[in-house]
């Protein structure tokens, strides 16, 4: 019997069909990629959030822009992109419903 390898693996998930879902017909507010400034500020004025909770924002994507990644022991792994990566998305409208009965099924799946 021949050993299962990574590279077994690798082959098998380029073919196989995405089965864990986190997908959505539901037409939505998506940012582009990557993270700067303008996003975090974006972000926030979506959320309608005080000038000082935007602020505060700021200085803690400052800080984290410095910061270095800790150097896990025996722990090996690709390193995350983060500006691959979009960090705001929501359904473009918020209607306001009287019952449960009236919201899209796909919201509630």
């Amino acid at each position: 019997m021949s050993k299962y390898t990574e590279d077994d693996l690798r082959e098998e998930l380029k073919t196989k069909e995405y089965e864990y879902g986190f997908y959505t017909d539901i037409k939505s507010d998506t940012f582009p990629n990557g993270l700067n400034e303008d996003i975090v500020r974006a972000i926030s004025k979506k959320k309608e959030e005080p000038q000082w909770m935007t602020d505060w924002r700021l200085e803690a994507f400052r800080v984290w822009k410095e910061m270095t990644e800790p150097e896990w022991a025996n722990v090996h792994y690709k390193k995350p992109d983060f500006q691959a990566i979009s960090y705001y998305s929501a359904p473009n409208s918020k209607p306001k419903y009287d019952s449960i009965d009236e919201v899209d099924p796909e919201l509630l799946a």
